[in-house]
């Protein structure tokens, strides 16, 4: 009894030796990138302002900024005493608090150890790496040379107006590049989730998501499964068939949009022509133009691109079920809509899930074909919630926004996926068959 524990144990452990390395995978491919957006989404990270580049969970200083403003700052305020008529105490007292800040900054550890390279590299004219960049800084320091730098500013100001100043756009403006060198935390929490929460265009492109994915993949699933059964039976030229059908979905995304955006041109689209000929939409301009026209529009090209995929999941599953089950219903006299009722949908309930669930996440997901075909539009009309995390990113270059609305993008992901394998059931396997 103790050996047969023993070997089972033993089964168990080589079993969870096999498993490790495909957690391992799966952490580092699908968890980590998350959980590197959510530690972005934490921080106020801008590609676009130079002091919001990187993460900065402490005070510091640009060092490459700090060496090409402060020494020159002392400079000019130099030249400026030597030139001056009136004012020179207030002057020299200006320039020996600068003088101050700047020594009081070269003690700082950080500073003190990478000094002397940057200053070597910028007197060579290369380029200081990331490495050099960056130097901590204590946050007293940090508070004292921000509250100094700031009345050192208004005092020039004062001066300028005064016209004391021989050259106030130098001094003024090395003393805003010094300013800028200093690099406050950008840690914001979870400002930016709440920021969404209450944010009215975030909620739009979510619910454009919703809309857009239902009813897409509601109309896949009815196209998909009445094409499944149809390549399911027997005739002449099947295969070519089986084979034309899937050409809609080789075909790749953007250029499938880009047709389609031809296709529905308001002037000379020949498919928005024939639906206002059936009356499907009252004008052939209205399709890219208005909210719902574009969401149709939208719709349409996902469907003809994605019916053959969720067609091609089905007729797998359909291939699986015994054709004696039809054969036997057919012998007690089932009509057809009883046969497809009582043995196709239950024991094609484990392909449903998966066709749904796969097709579910993707159209959730979707950016190439709105991007290509609306941009959005009109206005944000058919802006989805991947496309809204798109322009945050990179057209505003808010890279903490943006890594936020990547989470939420995931969480509504996570969300839908648990509510399918709830409703439609965890067990792929029917209860029938595993009799």
């Amino acid at each position: 009894m103790k050996i047969g524990k023993r070997m089972e144990l033993s089964e168990r452990s080589i079993g969870y030796l096999f498993v490790l390395p495909t957690l391992i995978i799966i952490l580092l491919i699908a968890i980590w990138p998350v959980i590197r957006s959510f530690w972005i989404s934490l921080h106020d990270v801008r590609l676009n302002n130079p002091a919001k580049t990187e993460i900065h969970d402490q005070y510091g200083i640009d060092m490459e900024g700090y060496l090409n403003t402060a020494p020159f700052l002392i400079s000019a305020l130099d030249s400026e005493i030597q030139h001056a008529k009136a004012q020179k105490d207030r002057l020299q007292a200006i320039r020996d608090e600068v003088q101050k800040l700047s020594d009081l900054l070269n003690q700082e550890k950080g500073v003190k150890k990478r000094y002397d390279q940057v200053n070597d590299l910028l007197t060579d004219f290369k380029p200081v790496p990331p490495d050099l960049k960056y130097a901590n800084i204590q946050n007293e320091t940090a508070q004292k040379v921000k509250q100094s730098l700031s009345h050192i500013r208004t005092e020039l100001e004062d001066m300028k107006k005064q016209g004391v100043l021989q050259k106030p756009r130098d001094v003024i403006g090395l003393t805003d590049g010094f300013q800028s060198a200093l690099i406050s935390p950008n840690y914001v929490g979870l400002q930016y989730y709440r920021q969404f929460a209450q944010d009215p265009r975030m909620w739009a492109s979510l619910e454009n998501t919703l809309v857009f994915t239902v009813i897409s993949v509601a109309l896949e699933l009815v196209f998909g499964l009445w094409i499944a059964m149809l390549l399911n039976k027997q005739f002449i030229g099947r295969g070519w068939v089986r084979a034309s059908v899937l050409i809609p979905w080789a075909i790749p995304t953007v250029i499938s949009a880009l047709m389609w955006k031809f296709l529905f041109d308001g002037q000379n689209g020949i498919v928005a022509k024939l639906f206002e000929v059936l009356h499907i939409v009252p004008n052939m301009g209205e399709l890219l133009t208005t909210k719902w026209g574009s969401m149709f529009a939208i719709i349409v090209a996902d469907v003809w691109k994605t019916t053959p995929f969720m067609a091609l999941l089905l007729l797998a599953g359909l291939q699986t079920i015994p054709q004696s089950l039809y054969e036997a219903a057919e012998v007690d006299g089932a009509s057809r809509f009883q046969k497809f009722v009582k043995i196709t949908l239950p024991l094609l309930k484990p392909t449903i899930l998966v066709a749904l669930l796969f097709r579910t996440l993707d159209a959730f997901r979707i950016f190439d074909l709105v991007y290509v075909l609306t941009g959005g539009g009109p206005g944000n009309a058919t802006e989805t919630i991947s496309i809204y995390a798109y322009k945050t990113m990179f057209a505003q270059m808010n890279f903490g926004a943006g890594s936020a609305l990547s989470v939420i993008v995931f969480l509504c992901v996570a969300v839908i996926s648990m509510v399918f394998v709830k409703v439609l059931g965890t067990d792929l396997v029917p209860s029938g068959r595993s009799k």
